[in-house]
């Protein structure tokens, strides 16, 4: 009995150091997934405004969305960079394109989105898509890649390019950053200085633009100005019922320190707090 009572105290005590291997995934059904290194945890829906309700990116809009529409038919589409301000929606954007082609093309796209500490297990994710009969949107958001990192920038290059890890045929990557270079930039790369420095220092900025390169759709966010910013305000406003003074939004992004969607929206919540609504 005491044989027996030991065993069984060996086994519960190797179950609980070895944990279950993780539920496998099924990656036909849910809209979107969250992809952490080991495992994906599959969402019921995507958190994202309408796309009418996204203003001054309008260029930015169409293009995306006939990019995400052409990955969703299966047709040559584009691996993508929304680089630029703080706020001015890249992220939403993406989020509301993927909505509207799901809403056009049930179930023939999935938003997969790489938590920041899981950019290295890509090629396991990569190698899960590949005979998944569906296309996939892979969604870095806000990469940034330190100085002194050779490895990051390396291991991009060769997913965009071909290299033996590169993503799948049915899969596009989507990365936002604040910065076209995605690289952080070193402020004497653009001083003077002698031929050879200027060349060495025209070299490495030219090599970081070049990771940027690898994407086939670069767009740009920038800063709006105020008649854009009110314009933004009263697309999200709207439709709760909401009522402003433009002077009163504009002084609440004077306060902030920008004016961009995301400010834009916080001054809604604030509306919406003093209103008495949720939203």
């Amino acid at each position: 009995m005491d044989s027996a009572d030991d065993l069984r105290r060996i086994a519960d005590a190797l179950e609980r150091a070895v944990p279950p291997a993780p539920a496998k995934v099924d990656w036909r059904n849910a809209p979107a997934y969250v992809w952490s290194g080991s495992s994906a945890l599959a969402l019921e829906s995507i958190d994202a405004p309408t796309l009418e309700q996204l203003r001054g990116i309008e260029r930015q809009k169409d293009m995306l969305l006939a990019n995400l529409r052409r990955l969703a038919w299966g047709h040559a589409a584009h691996d993508v960079l929304l680089w630029g301000a703080r706020g001015m929606g890249k992220s939403a954007l993406l989020r509301a394109g993927v909505v509207q082609v799901q809403n056009e093309a049930p179930m023939a796209m999935a938003l997969v989105q790489v938590t920041a500490n899981a950019l290295e297990t890509l090629p396991e994710l990569f190698r899960s898509l590949r005979e998944v009969r569906r296309q996939f949107v892979i969604f870095v958001d806000d990469l940034g890649f330190a100085e002194d990192d050779t490895v990051g920038p390396r291991q991009l290059r060769s997913w965009l390019e071909g290299g033996v890890e590169a993503r799948p045929a049915n899969a596009r990557l989507v990365v936002t950053s604040n910065r076209r270079a995605i690289l952080a930039r070193q402020a004497n790369e653009q001083q003077g200085g002698d031929d050879d420095s200027a060349l060495n220092r025209r070299d490495a900025v030219d090599d970081k633009l070049a990771l940027a390169d690898r994407f086939g759709m670069t767009l740009g966010f920038h800063p709006c100005g105020k008649d854009t910013f009110v314009e933004i305000v009263t697309a999200y406003a709207e439709p709760l019922g909401l009522e402003f003074r433009p002077e009163d939004a504009l002084e609440f992004a004077m306060q902030r320190g920008q004016r961009s969607g995301r400010s834009a929206w916080h001054f809604v919540v604030e509306l919406a707090g003093k209103a008495g609504k949720a939203i």
